[in-house]
């Protein structure tokens, strides 16, 4: 199991990165919310540890940032041992919250409850309907019902993967940089022009009116939200 751990304590991050690897775990670590975003992108960790004392992006920014696009358990630790932070992390999507100082048999203890909590992935993909559309992501097949007729609708390779990747978190923002790293590989989490020209493909091929998306949704500045239910 992969697991990231966000602390601006060098000290701590190499004590848990001893520990925790010993124990079989991989782990990636930052000293800052900019790192721990960057390695949450690029690497997909299975659960996080993170601080809430961090600097900007802070540890509740860090989480609500996450939880955008991932539904891997977030276990807090900080030294803040008030109940408006613990309220507040666990409102922001944090699974649990240690305080500072910390035995490391019980951290331990809540790695393995959480990581019980990991959903499996489902081996079959799922059919998804959109107005009209049909898209069979498991046979790569999409078909246009009009006039009692259903037509069949191509895609190309990149189009299926970008869209395989908004399928995958449904009504949830996905970074730009994060389809651009599945899809081009990391090298290319800046070409973001690159991939406003696919998703406006898909649209033209999958919306109603590719104009007034209903189903892949820009938000500003941030990336996609894929809606299989279509909006109002």
């Amino acid at each position: 199991m992969r697991i990231l751990i966000a602390d601006d304590d060098p000290q701590i991050l190499r004590a848990l990165r001893i520990t925790l690897a010993a124990r079989g775990y991989e782990l990636l670590t930052a000293g800052d919310g900019v790192r721990a975003l960057a390695l949450a992108a690029d690497r997909s960790p299975d659960l996080y540890i993170i601080d809430l004392g961090m600097p900007a992006p802070d540890g509740i920014q860090l989480i609500e940032a996450i939880r955008g696009w991932s539904d891997a358990p977030i276990l807090v630790v900080s030294g803040r041992t008030g109940s408006h932070d613990k309220v507040e992390a666990l409102d922001a999507g944090a699974d649990d919250y240690m305080t500072k100082p910390f035995a490391i048999d019980e951290m331990l203890a809540r790695i393995r409850a959480l990581s019980r909590r990991l959903a499996p992935r489902s081996e079959a993909d799922p059919v998804l309907t959109l107005g009209e559309v049909v898209v069979d992501l498991s046979t790569h097949t999409i078909t246009r019902s009009s006039e009692g007729r259903s037509r069949p609708i191509a895609l190309t390779p990149t189009e299926w993967r970008v869209l395989e990747v908004l399928a995958r978190h449904p009504e949830r923002l996905v970074t730009r940089e994060m389809i651009l790293k599945e899809v081009w590989g990391s090298e290319h989490v800046a070409d973001t022009g690159y991939l406003r020209l696919y998703v406006s493909q898909l649209r033209k091929k999958l919306e109603p009116d590719p104009a007034r998306p209903r189903f892949i949704l820009t938000e500003q500045g941030m990336g996609y939200r894929f809606v299989p239910t279509g909006t109002a």
